[in-house]
C-alpha cells in the first residue's frame, strides 16, 4: 500500500470514529468504493454526504471525485517489486544498494501519485510574476531550498536561500506585495521555518509549502501547499527518500518555468554555463 491509501492508513488512529469509518471501508475496499457514488458510500460507510466531504478535506483532496481520481490512478498503477526498507544492522552491501535504489523509486513513484496540478499551475503563475523569491528550509530540507535557489538564480530570477533561522525573519521581513516565499519542511512543523512564513505574509508576500503529505501547521499557513511522500515516516533516520521526493518536486517546477518561459529563461540559463565556464576554467578550476 503506497500513496494516499498509505496516509490514511497512517492517520487512523488521530480519526475521529466517524472518520475512521469511512476511511476503514476505503481501505478494507479500495476498488468497490472507486465505483460509488458520494450517497452510496455515505451508507456503505454508515455516514452522512457532508462527512464525507469533509474527510476528503481533512485528507488533502479537492474532494469525493479528486479522492477517486487518486485512488483509481494507484490501483492503476503496477505495484513496485521492494518496499520501504529501514536501516537495518550487518545487511550486505548489494542489500543495501538495492534498498535505497527500491526507496528512491517508491518516493518518486509515492510523490507523483499525490501531484495535485491545480497547486502546481497556481505556483507556477507565483514563480513567473514574483519579483523576489526567498526560500526557506533548515537541515535536509534547507540543501532541497538551496538546489532551487540556485536553479532559480541561474535563469535570472532573483532568488535567495536562507537556512539560518534569524536570517529568514530578517529577509522575510523585508518582503511585501509581489514577493514570493517556498518553505521546505518535510515534517511542516519545523518552528522556524513556520514563524519565517508567517512574518513574510505579514507584509503581503505570497508562500508556498513543501511538506510531507497530509494536514501540517507550515502547510496551513502556507497560500499554496504542496506535498510529497509520507512513507518514509518509518525510517529511523537519514532523511534519504524525503529529500528524493521534494526534489522531484523541485525538478518538476523548475522544467515546468522553463518550458512555459523558454525563449526569456534559457539564454539566461546558457549564459551563465558560458560565463561560470569562461571564469573558472582560467583560474584553473573546471564544471
Amino acid at each position: 500500500m503506497s500513496g494516499i491509501l498509505h496516509s490514511i492508513q497512517e492517520r487512523l488512529s488521530e480519526l475521529n470514529p466517524k472518520d475512521r469509518e469511512i476511511a476503514a471501508f476505503i481501505l478494507e475496499q479500495p476498488e468497490l468504493m472507486i465505483r460509488m457514488g458520494i450517497k452510496e458510500l455515505s451508507e456503505a460507510a454508515n455516514a452522512s454526504t457532508a462527512s464525507i466531504s469533509r474527510f476528503c478535506k481533512l485528507i488533502q483532496t479537492n474532494g469525493f471525485a479528486d479522492l477517486k481520481m487518486k485512488i483509481a490512478a494507484e490501483l492503476a498503477m503496477k505495484p513496485l517489486p521492494e518496499t520501504y526498507q529501514d536501516i537495518v544492522a550487518g545487511n550486505s552491501l548489494p542489500g543495501i544498494v538495492s534498498a535505497i535504489e527500491a526507496n528512491h523509486i517508491h518516493s518518486i513513484s509515492d510523490t507523483t501519485r499525490l501531484v495535485d496540478y491545480r497547486q502546481l499551475e497556481a505556483v507556477l503563475e507565483l514563480l513567473q510574476t514574483a519579483e523576489r523569491i526567498d526560500l526557506y528550509g533548515v537541515a535536509t530540507s534547507g540543501i532541497v531550498a538551496s538546489d532551487f535557489a540556485q536553479k532559480l538564480i541561474r535563469i535570472g530570477k532573483r532568488a535567495q536561500c536562507f537556512t539560518d533561522p534569524h536570517m529568514q525573519i530578517t529577509s522575510a521581513s523585508n518582503l511585501g506585495p509581489g514577493d514570493l516565499v517556498i518553505a521546505v519542511s518535510y515534517s511542516g512543523e519545523t518552528p522556524e521555518i513556520i514563524d519565517s512564513v508567517r512574518c513574510a505574509k505579514e507584509g503581503g508576500a505570497k508562500a508556498v509549502s513543501l511538506t510531507r503529505y497530509g494536514p501540517n501547521t507550515l502547510a496551513a499557513a502556507a497560500d499554496i501547499p504542496l506535498f510529497t511522500s509520507s512513507l518514509e515516516s518509518g525510517m529511523h533516520r537519514g532523511d534519504m527518500a524525503s529529500r528524493i521526493a521534494q526534489l522531484h518536486i523541485i525538478d518538476i517546477l523548475f522544467t515546468a518555468l522553463l518550458s512555459r518561459q523558454f525563449d526569456e529563461h534559457v539564454p539566461h540559463l546558457e549564459r551563465s554555463f558560458q560565463m561560470v565556464n569562461k571564469y573558472r576554467r582560467e583560474k584553473g578550476s573546471y564544471l
